[in-house]
């Protein structure tokens, strides 16, 4: 039972470790692929893995929910941070570029249940998200959508349209609330005036 409590009960440290040998051991023989230095955190469920890829170096943290159905795939690029309770589900293609962050809780999916038919599910469309996006807590993308790079999704965002690179979107649904040239007049100090 000791063992077991600390198990349960380890600091941040001690449970990065320990996922990393069973990341290294277990996960590299079962997904599609899985770059070095990635590390899965005590997952809630991965299913499908034979079609989910995984770049280098990415870091999916505790409660995450990776899954494929029908012939959709999941790919991760390399340096990205899934937080916690994260959920990407593909039914259609899901594509997250490298260098992104998706914070915790959010939902990217490429399914939806049939109205009148909750048990059967259907695609959506393909989910396509750039480089070094920041998708918010608690955000949901749902299918057919394309974010450009570099843009930023609000916490608690609904995205049911494409978002072009640089953007900032926020809202249920999400709309556009500051784009590149607006970034760019703030970082250079001109008012356009």
């Amino acid at each position: 039972m000791g063992i077991m409590k600390f198990l349960a009960e380890a600091p941040p440290s001690i449970r990065w470790r320990l996922a990393k040998a069973v990341t290294t051991i277990v996960y590299r023989r079962a997904f599609r692929a899985l770059g070095g230095g990635t590390v899965v955190v005590k997952p809630l469920v991965l299913r499908g893995v034979e079609r989910i890829s995984l770049g280098k170096r990415c870091a999916i943290y505790e409660g995450a929910w990776l899954a494929t159905e029908g012939g959709g795939n999941l790919a991760v690029g390399d340096d990205v941070y899934l937080g916690h309770d994260v959920h990407l589900h593909a039914l259609d293609d899901v594509t997250v570029g490298s260098g992104c962050v998706i914070a915790d809780g959010a939902y990217i999916g490429s399914s939806t249940h049939l109205q009148g038919d909750l048990s059967t599910v259907h695609g959506t469309g393909p989910i396509r998200i750039g480089d070094r996006c920041f998708i918010g807590q608690r955000a949901i993308i749902l299918g057919g959508v394309s974010i450009g790079d570099g843009a930023v999704v609000g916490a608690g965002s609904v995205v049911t349209r494409d978002v072009p690179a640089g953007a900032t979107v926020g809202g249920a649904p999400a709309r556009v609330l500051a784009g590149r040239l607006l970034n760019q007049l703030d970082r250079s100090g001109s008012t356009g005036r």
